[in-house]
């Protein structure tokens, strides 16, 4: 089993920097002393070929001169210096580097051109690098800061991963406001060597991170990333942004890092299919990612809400229950515990509203304590906790009442008296998100934050943190991934490709198509292929009455449009008009097909998509004319087992649906989900093949059965 590179470099022993001075205001200045000023009790060597001394310790001229072989490569360099540097490291003996440096395949042809041959010099020499063009990595727990910006709090339990170097560095600031703390911290850049999914696969092993959050602006290897997400999210937490799925955002991520987009329903889909939690925020990657990370497990859906005012009290209850989420009315013995708290107005039937009552006790330790005692809830979310946030913002008016007594002397004679409030989430293992107005201005909030309970600045964002434990929940509890064999290349289905494009065709005909999907047990209607009015007539007579008289032909894939598709055809004497009526609109001798028609309100779509820089993926969705319109679908990188094809139809907001309605039977579940994963194995059988589209799937009674169906061949 191979060693993820990042174990290494993520815990050097000695780093040597290149382009480090003295000036302050330099990148490579920044960055050591970053390294310096953090605490990192590793060996730095400073490589400057004119400076004798840099930040004040000993600079050597060469990387030759370097008294010992580095751990760590950290190079700060013009892009026309890196190749030359790279050899030097490689020479030393060093396997290790990370490269800030920008100018390579994000610029265009000619730095795709000098990142492919940093490439070729690192793999001489067996170096495994991070970069170029990223900002540095952070490890918390040996205080390694390698970023620009400075990192003033201690180790912290959330891992990330992201492909913008700002969200490692410029957001240090803005995470200690907010009590976040990094575990590990990875920029990856360009991922010329090391890409996002290595730092995925690292963070998943880290004892050190309980959570991980992931930026992403494409994903180069989508198979291989969902086959290590698999393996980490049953264990642990991983939630991802995502911004390359429109156009602006694609652009923009090709000219920041080089990173290959895709449409944002693919992401979608393969997130779900991973166990990975989706956010549309950076502030959510970290905020949810923190509550993931410190929080014991949800084990259920209730949720207790304590609040000192009812409007957010009304906003966390709403926020919660769009979430999946319930607010259960408390026992009538709960309620008698919590009644001699609360004003005799007060409701205690949950949410607990103790309108602007100032006993920090009672609404930061008696209450929650009391409410998680009970077993009623499996998480609480609390507002209003505070006390010198609100002293300091109402000084001025009670200043004078107070004696004139200066805002340090008024504060330090209130505050909590000791952290034991913070203390119930992990004491009793019932986890809690707090909101407050005054976040990190307030003693309250800050004692949470320094206790690994996550605060927020609104309450509908406490929810949602409390939300995205109950995702996790329902993550954790999936069946456990259980690959499926694929079945062997059908002869007969290779053969049916291998005429269509020996003949020059772009797609198979319906008649075609259909064989070759029944081939692999995908169930299609009953039809017979027609030259002539009279062997039309024979098919329909053969199937039954009512019949549907289509055109045949590679050609033609507007079938409806052009006129050439009828319906309920009920004698031989239509079927006849029908045949007519299509060789005359097609204007030569077309086949004709002659099919049983299958009755039913519900119509759905399946088949497979191939996007450029992605995996074939299958699509399921709300099919016939309403397609296009309500774009209600669903889709899974291929192979699928059958537990996440039958995710596909619990992922459609028209599910419904598919359960008993308007005196419909329920589908057939377990049919659907098997045809599903049928169609899956397809496109990793026959390459060959570019799209499926069955538009509509019907069901006789519960059973699916595929209408129409156009295979597209790879040009």
């Amino acid at each position: 089993m191979s060693v993820n590179p990042l174990q290494k470099l993520m815990n050097p022993g000695s780093i040597a920097i290149v382009g480090a001075g003295n000036n302050p205001m330099k990148m490579g200045t920044m960055h050591a002393l970053s390294i310096l000023k953090n605490g990192y009790q590793g060996k730095l060597y400073c490589v400057h070929p004119k400076e004798e001394t840099v930040l004040g310790t000993r600079a050597y001229k060469t990387v030759a001169d370097i008294p010992e072989v580095p751990d760590l490569a950290f190079i700060v360099v013009p892009s026309s210096h890196l190749p030359s540097l790279m050899e030097d490291f490689g020479k030393k003996g060093t396997r290790h580097a990370v490269v800030i440096t920008a100018g390579f395949k994000e610029t265009g042809a000619d730095g795709r051109q000098q990142e492919e041959l940093l490439n070729s010099i690192a793999d001489k020499y067996g170096i495994r690098f991070i970069g170029p063009n990223c900002m540095g990595i952070i490890n918390s727990q040996i205080s390694l800061n390698t970023t620009v910006a400075r990192l003033e709090t201690s180790p912290g339990l959330l891992g990330l991963a992201s492909q913008s170097g700002t969200y490692v560095t410029q957001v240090l600031p803005y995470l200690k406001e907010r009590g976040i703390r990094f575990s590990k911290a990875i920029s990856v850049g360009n991922e010329a060597n090391i890409n996002i999914i290595d730092a995925l696969e690292y963070l998943g092993d880290d004892e050190d991170t309980r959570a991980i959050s992931l930026y992403i602006e494409g994903i180069r290897d989508v198979r291989r990333f969902l086959d290590v997400a698999r393996k980490i999210t049953p264990r642990k937490p991983v939630l991802a942004q995502y911004i390359g799925g429109t156009e602006a955002g694609a652009r923009a991520g090709m000219s920041h890092t080089g990173a290959l987009a895709g449409p944002d329903h693919l992401y979608e889909g393969l997130f779900r299919q991973a166990g990975i939690i989706r956010v549309h925020s950076v502030e959510d990657l970290y905020g949810l990612g923190w509550a993931l990370a410190t929080q014991p497990r949800l084990k259920g859906n209730r949720v207790g809400i304590i609040t000192n005012s009812g409007g957010p009290g009304s906003t966390v209850a709403n926020t919660c229950e769009l979430g999946g989420m319930t607010i259960p009315r408390f026992s009538d013995e709960l309620q008698a515990r919590l009644k001699p708290l609360i004003p005799p107005h007060a409701p205690a039937g949950n949410p607990v509203d103790l309108t602007f009552n100032l006993e920090m006790n009672i609404i930061t330790e008696k209450i929650p304590r009391a409410i998680m005692e009970s077993g009623e809830v499996d998480g609480i979310v609390l507002h209003g906790a505070m006390s010198s946030g609100f002293v300091k913002a109402i000084y001025l008016h009670i200043k004078e009442l107070a004696g004139n007594a200066p805002l340090d002397l008024l504060l330090k004679t209130m505050g909590p008296k000791s952290f034991d409030y913070a203390l119930l989430p992990r004491d009793l293992g019932v986890p809690m998100t707090v909101s407050s107005w005054f976040q990190d201005r307030d003693d309250y909030t800050e004692g949470y934050q320094l206790n690994d309970v996550p605060t927020y600045d609104s309450p509908e964002k406490a929810a949602r943190a409390m939300v995205s434990l109950y995702q996790y929940k329902k993550i954790s509890e999936r069946a456990p991934y259980d690959p499926a064999a694929l079945p062997r290349v059908n002869s007969e289905a290779a053969s049916i490709i291998e005429e269509a494009r020996r003949r020059g065709q772009k797609a198979l005909d319906e008649y075609s198509a259909k064989r070759l999907l029944s081939l692999y047990g995908i169930p299609v209607c009953a039809e017979r292929l027609a030259a002539s009015a009279d062997e039309a007539r024979a098919a329909a007579e053969s199937l039954g009455y009512p019949v549907a008289v289509k055109v045949c032909d590679h050609s033609i894939m507007h079938k409806t449009e052009g006129g050439m598709v009828f319906l309920n055809v009920g004698d031989a004497e239509g079927v006849a008009r029908a045949f007519s009526s299509i060789r005359e609109k097609a204007g030569r001798d077309v086949s004709v097909l002659v099919s049983s028609m299958v009755s039913g309100q519900r119509e759905f779509l399946a088949g497979i998509v191939r996007q450029k820089g992605f995996a074939p993926c299958v699509v399921f969705g709300l099919g016939g004319i309403l397609t296009e319109a309500l774009n209600d679908t669903a889709f899974r990188v291929a192979p699928l087992t059958l537990s996440e094809a039958g995710e596909m139809l619990d992922d459609l907001r028209t599910r419904k649906v598919l359960g008993e309605f308007r005196k419909m039977p329920p589908v057939n579940r377990d049919k659907t989900a098997g045809l599903l994963q049928r169609l899956s194995f397809i496109p990793l059988l026959h390459p060959e093949i570019a799209e499926i589209d069955m538009n509509p799937i019907m069901y006789r009674g519960a059973d699916p059965v595929v209408v129409d169906a156009l295979i597209v061949l790879e040009q």
